[in-house]
């Protein structure tokens, strides 16, 4: 699917689409409405950031484009596409295990921090849109 011209949009299944990796300079959407909460998004080449209510959601460095993110309690679950391999960092509960599958391999079992952040790496580099699924082990 690519980048998202509009940085951050609704899709039909009810799931997020956010960030644009070819901007060469940085662009940002703030107050956008989607299932009762307010997202912003910071993205370009050299950076993705995605905020709801103010608290850290998503980040990627480099930059990436994001499609058909899904949220629940449990799991978190997207598309990605990028130039080059990322490092990808996601907002979730604090001090908890998740099973995290990156393009259909199983990559481990991945403890948040205290902080809840949970990070770890993406080979994007001419793979098109890779799938990833992050759900408490």
């Amino acid at each position: 699917m690519g980048a998202v011209e509009e940085l951050l949009r609704n899709e039909a299944d009810g799931s997020l689409s956010f960030g644009n990796h070819n901007l060469k300079e940085k662009a940002k959407l703030d107050g956008f409405q989607h299932e009762g909460g307010v997202f912003k998004v910071k993205t370009y080449a050299e950076i993705t950031k995605l905020e709801r209510d103010g608290e850290f959601v998503y980040e990627s460095v480099p930059g990436t484009s994001v499609n058909g993110m899904e949220i629940t309690e449990a799991a978190v679950s997207f598309r990605v596409e990028g130039n080059e391999d990322a490092q990808i960092t996601l907002g979730l509960a604090a001090d908890t295990e998740y099973r995290v599958s990156v393009a259909g391999e199983d990559i481990g079992v991945i403890k948040t921090n205290l902080g809840g952040k949970l990070s770890f790496s993406v080979e994007l580099a001419g793979s098109g849109e890779v799938a990833v699924s992050v759900k408490k082990a």
